[in-house]
């Protein structure tokens, strides 16, 4: 899952950066609305964090422009400012929640994971398909109830591939959600036949049917 922090303080959006890619998350950072405004309309994000005091004007002007471009990449506002009037109006514009500073990155945590949940999944912390099951909060895949010892980029793919079900996904896509802005470095897709091989290899001497289906010449598609 792919996350954005907007926040031009630079040592928070360090230590965000590092919480939440301990707990399996793609970060990008942007310490503008320029620089916002720019990741937002080229990519999708499972969920963005916004500072409303930034250096170029108010954070908020960055969920008008998600929702003039129709995105709907889940929102959480962050801010010192603790007013009513600031949580009313970034909710009314459409933000999902509004945590006020200072705060626990733990409670940033789970607040990020269930708005990934509920903008993907239903609200749900188990995804169930057929013979297959995956635990959000515990971040493990079972088929027949089995453990299956994916590693951390194959759950992500396996997850990625499931929130867009019976959807091609390219693999420009995959590319990015799996990297973030790494994706640039790589001049081939090798990456991710290899974590894509592994992962239906894993999950087939599980016992599981293959429902990762390749599209030639456009992706893959999770198809059940």
């Amino acid at each position: 899952m792919k996350v954005l922090i907007i926040e031009d303080e630079k040592e928070l959006a360090r230590s965000i950066v590092q919480y939440l890619r301990q707990e399996s998350y793609v970060c990008e950072v942007a310490h503008t609305i320029k620089e916002a405004n720019e990741k937002i309309l080229l990519f999708d994000y499972d969920c963005i964090l916004v500072d409303i005091s930034l250096p170029d004007g108010n954070g908020l002007s960055i969920i008008k422009t998600l929702k003039e471009a129709n995105k709907l990449d889940g929102v959480i506002i962050i801010s010192a400012k603790n007013s009513l009037d600031d949580r009313v109006l970034g909710l009314n514009l459409g933000a999902d929640d509004y945590l006020p500073k200072p705060f626990h990155l733990s409670e940033l945590g789970a607040r990020v994971s269930a708005i990934i949940r509920r903008k993907r999944f239903d609200g749900s912390n188990e995804i169930k398909v057929h013979e297959l099951s995956i635990d959000l909060l515990g971040k493990t895949t079972r088929v027949n109830g089995k453990l299956i010892d994916l590693t951390r980029k194959e759950y992500d793919l396996l997850l990625f591939l499931l929130s867009n079900k019976n959807r091609v996904v390219s693999k420009n896509a995959i590319a990015e959600h799996l990297s973030g802005d790494d994706a640039e470095v790589f001049d081939n897709f090798d990456f991710i036949y290899a974590h894509m091989k592994n992962l239906k290899k894993k999950l087939a001497e599980a016992g599981c049917e293959d429902y990762i289906k390749t599209v030639y010449g456009l992706g893959y598609k999770f198809e059940a």
